[in-house]
């Protein structure tokens, strides 16, 4: 189902470009981890607003024929049993789940005790149908305030984008804006939400591309871990690339 986020976006995109950091996940690693060398170009492919069984399937065939993983920052509201065999794939390919709120909706216009709902309720959804806990947040519409950072233990993570919430921007254009900008460190912020194929067809082109250009790909608690960086909860840092 397609974002109702498209009179937002300039905050999001604000957000984003402003502040830099965040924390780890559950996920195990791969185990060649230890030997990556801290010079190694690495950059994390992440997803917003699964998990659904349309669009998420589409992006998992495409991460599985290319051998990649990715992190998936999902909606709560979104689980149930269906759609979470499309996390429970993504794990078994190496990818790991994160949490994108409950509701989806601007967690600043909450109270204190809502916003901590929102985040407790889809880490205990994920951890029921996957076993593993959430320890990173992406805020929907990177939408942060101090009062969240405080009371959220959880990682606060942004990422570089392309505006691929925009029906209109095809395909080349948003391999064509990421290309231009991704860095050593980067995690590229990315959705897929039901009815989203441009960004499909996107990431065909954009894998082989980063490859091609030398990087490794891994999912964002890796690239903390094998970049060296420790990040906390409670920092009130949100973090678009782990070396900013």
């Amino acid at each position: 189902m397609l974002k109702k986020i498209f009179m937002f976006m300039p905050l999001l995109l604000a957000a984003c470009t402003s502040t830099p950091k965040s924390k780890e996940v559950g996920h195990t690693p791969s185990t060649d981890k230890e030997t990556t060398a801290p010079s190694t170009k690495l950059i994390a492919l992440s997803f917003d607003d699964g998990p659904n069984t349309t669009t998420t399937p589409k992006v998992l065939d495409i991460l599985e024929e290319h051998g990649v993983p990715a992190s998936f920052f999902v909606i709560g509201q979104h689980i149930n049993d269906s759609s979470a065999e499309q996390m429970k794939r993504a794990v078994s390919l190496g990818c790991e789940i994160q949490n994108h709120s409950y509701t989806h909706t601007f967690m600043t216009q909450h109270s204190t005790e809502s916003f901590i709902d929102e985040i407790k309720r889809t880490d205990d959804l994920i951890e029921k149908y996957v076993g593993v806990r959430p320890t990173m947040f992406r805020p929907p519409y990177i939408n942060h305030n101090p009062s969240m950072h405080s009371a959220i233990d959880h990682v606060f993570i942004c990422g570089v984008g392309c505006q691929d919430w925009e029906a209109d921007r095809t395909a080349q254009m948003r391999y064509d804006d990421l290309m231009a900008q991704v860095k050593d460190g980067d995690i590229i912020l990315l959705h897929d939400f039901e009815g989203n194929d441009n960004t499909v067809e996107a990431l065909k082109m954009l894998i082989p591309e980063l490859k091609k250009r030398g990087y490794t790909l891994v999912t964002v608690s890796e690239l903390f871990a094998r970049k060296g960086v420790s990040p906390k909860g409670r920092s009130g840092i949100i973090y678009t690339n782990v070396l900013q």
